[in-house]
């Protein structure tokens, strides 16, 4: 029954003569007995409801009751484009539904920003005129002043979660010297992202004239530290010519010279020169914050540092149908109905080895530390009357299917002293990472997505698979620390201080000073990692 229809339709003069006086009364008391049972009907939707009484209309303004699902923002505040087609890419705009909402918005800045680079991207991208006529300029060998388009080509290199790192660096970087950022796409990246800008594709084209392009490395003839190397290049040469392109090596084993991306007077340098090829296996973005110039276009962006990849992550990717697929039918069948979702992300390096049963006493240590995971009782049955009956689902993402199974024995076997239930889940385990097989990447990539769905995380120290779960949920994880002697480590793990990932491998020389420095303490929003020593990150 709708809230807004009359409560009581007035009755003819001739059936209610009789009640004389009374009539004003018995109207009252029957409004007053009747909207109840209406307002309640009507499943307290927003809206006003008009009630007669006697001539006289009432508006009674009623509490809003939203479902969740309604009170999320599918365009996240702005920063999603409202220019898709929902049905070819439903995961942009229904992953909010299995997130929380996050308590960091966008910046106006950033979001205008966002919408002009759209813009350009649509006048210069893939097989546009403008490409084709930037095509021709990088054949001729050399780079020209007064061009429309200038571009950034992204090349792939190790795991997917250290490519998706150095995708959102390589964006932020197109977007701070206006360059248009094309993918390569190799076949491992088949079917695993949309595309994120309107109307243009960001996949390189197949017949772009510079072939071999994962061949590239650190050394390569083209790489602009080879060239400053060998004088091809002089940064205090205004006049001389430039090549068409070069080879930015930001990889972990990059050189002295490779690092100098990150000074000023090599930013002067680079902006003149109109193709830039990047291959990186490295979160460069907190080397950007220490480019003078880079300074108050990402202070306007990012008021808050610690959101970067927070922002960028969810702009950039979205699982294509064919990956949402396998994150919405695991999330229903074993996350939805619980009351709190606790990821788990196991990662174990052949550099710090540990065995399964030290890294999962380490994992529980942590948990307990976190008062993440109730205790198991070892006093028989639960009392279901007694119970709390609230539920834990763990999510489980490890190559190896020996920590789920451990913890599902032991759950299976004992009850718990609060009285939850916790179920443990794992939706995959590979043995072996496997990154140029393309199911892998699209497994791997749902388990992201899964983690970045959870209430609480903790995650392995140096995991960029980690990194990238808890920036997407803008969450602080419970980091677990190296193992020492395979065994596990004491504490076990910290609170990291933001979601942002680390920069494992940070440049050391500062570049006004014109010596080696400690680049974590040079400026107050950048601190060293808890899980990398040496390395970097963005705090709030």
């Amino acid at each position: 029954m709708a809230t807004n229809q009359i409560c009581t339709k007035k009755a003819s003069y001739d059936q209610l003569s009789a009640l004389g006086e009374m009539r004003p009364l018995l109207v009252l008391v029957i409004c007053l007995i009747i909207l109840p049972v209406m307002l309640l009907l009507s499943g307290h939707r927003s809206m006003s409801s008009v009630v007669w009484l006697q001539g006289i209309s009432v508006t009674i303004h009623e509490e809003e009751s939203i479902t969740p699902d309604e009170q999320r923002d599918k365009f996240i505040g702005g920063l999603l484009s409202p220019r898709f087609d929902e049905e070819s890419c439903l995961s942009r705009y229904q992953s909010a539904l299995l997130r929380k909402a996050s308590p960091h918005l966008p910046s106006s800045y950033l979001i205008s920003k966002l919408r002009k680079y759209e813009e350009l991207h649509k006048k210069c991208g893939a097989n546009t005129a403008l490409y084709h006529k930037s095509i021709v300029q990088l054949n001729s060998g050399e780079s020209m002043e007064l061009m429309d388009c200038n571009y950034l080509v992204w090349s792939p290199f190790n795991g997917l979660g250290n490519r998706m790192l150095t995708i959102a660096s390589a964006f932020l970087y197109a977007v701070l010297t206006n360059r248009v950022l094309l993918i390569h796409q190799t076949e491992d990246m088949v079917d695993l992202f949309c595309n994120p800008f309107p109307d243009s594709s960001w996949i390189l084209p197949g017949n772009f004239p510079i072939k071999n392009l994962t061949k590239l490395k650190q050394g390569s003839e083209i790489s602009y530290g080879n060239m400053l190397k060998n004088k091809k290049i002089n940064s205090s040469d205004s006049s001389a010519l430039l090549p068409a392109y070069v080879y930015l090596h930001l990889e972990h084993d990059y050189q002295h010279l490779d690092k100098l991306f990150f000074c000023e007077e090599h930013q002067v340098v680079l902006q003149k020169i109109n193709w830039l090829v990047l291959q990186s296996d490295i979160y460069f973005v907190p080397g950007l914050f220490l480019v003078p110039q880079f300074e108050d276009e990402l202070r306007w962006m990012f008021p808050a540092k610690e959101t970067v990849f927070h922002h960028i992550g969810r702009y950039l990717f979205h699982p294509t149908n064919t990956v949402w697929g396998l994150i919405t039918r695991y999330h229903t069948a074993y996350l939805a109905r619980s009351d709190e979702k606790i990821g788990v992300q196991v990662r174990v390096f052949s550099r710090h080895p540990i065995t399964p049963e030290n890294y999962l006493q380490q994992i529980l240590m942590c948990s307990r530390q976190a008062n993440l995971l109730p205790e198991i009782s070892m006093n028989g049955a639960l009392n279901l009357t007694k119970s709390k009956m609230k539920s834990k689902a763990v999510l489980i993402t490890s190559l190896s299917s020996e920590y789920s199974e451990k913890l599902k024995s032991m759950y299976y076997e004992h009850s718990t002293v609060t009285g939850e239930t916790v179920t443990i889940n794992q939706p995959t385990h590979e043995s072996q990472q496997q990154t140029e097989n393309q199911y892998h990447n699209q497994k791997a990539l749902a388990e992201m997505f899964l983690l970045s769905y959870c209430d609480v995380l903790i995650t392995s120290g140096w995991s960029t698979f980690g990194y990238i779960g808890q920036a997407l949920a803008g969450l602080k994880p419970w980091i677990l620390l190296t193992p020492r002697d395979q065994k596990p480590a004491d504490p076990p793990c910290t609170r990291a201080v933001s979601m942002e990932p680390c920069f494992q491998v940070p440049p050391t020389y500062d570049c006004k000073a014109k010596k080696n420095a400690d680049l974590g303490t040079l400026v107050q929003h950048l601190t060293h990692c808890e899980d990398v020593e040496r390395g970097i990150k963005l705090v709030g």
